[in-house]
């Protein structure tokens, strides 16, 4: 085989689950060769660089065999090798370790810690008083 189309070697070479997902991504300018976006139906020959854009990290890829149908996850290193820059994966570690950092207080599903506070409040609250009575002095202010 001397060339095979990009969008059917990145879903033989389990870079996308499907190969629908592997055109959608060549036709969105997520993927390149040698630094070229390409079309799902460019081809590709062996020891192109393909650049995957999948955020937030680029993964990048030597082409070694050629190949047009899906093989099992342990023969992925005789077709491709991976050349993804240490930073890139870097970003990826950071991205998931600030993930639940950088969330915006009140937006989202409540943490862990903000269970517990709320409920250290509510221990804390004098005798006889529930945490959902209201005043009703105060609310007929209001009105």
């Amino acid at each position: 085989m001397d060339e095979v189309r990009i969008d059917k070697w990145l879903w033989a070479v389990r870079v996308f689950k499907t190969r629908s997902i592997a055109t959608d991504a060549c036709r969105k300018g997520r993927v390149a060769i040698d630094g070229a976006t390409v079309k799902p139906a460019r081809m590709l020959q062996r020891g192109a660089i393909v650049s995957v854009r999948k955020p937030p990290v680029t993964y990048s890829f030597r082409v070694l065999e050629l190949i047009g149908s899906r093989v099992g996850a342990k023969l992925v290193p005789q077709y491709l090798e991976n050349v993804t820059p240490r930073e890139q994966y870097e970003l990826l570690e950071l991205q998931r370790v600030s993930g639940f950092v950088d969330r915006a207080k009140g937006l989202g599903r409540p943490t862990k810690k903000d269970r517990r506070d709320l409920d250290q409040f509510a221990d804390d609250l004098p005798e006889g008083m529930d945490l959902f009575d209201w005043d009703e002095d105060w609310d007929e202010e209001l009105h």
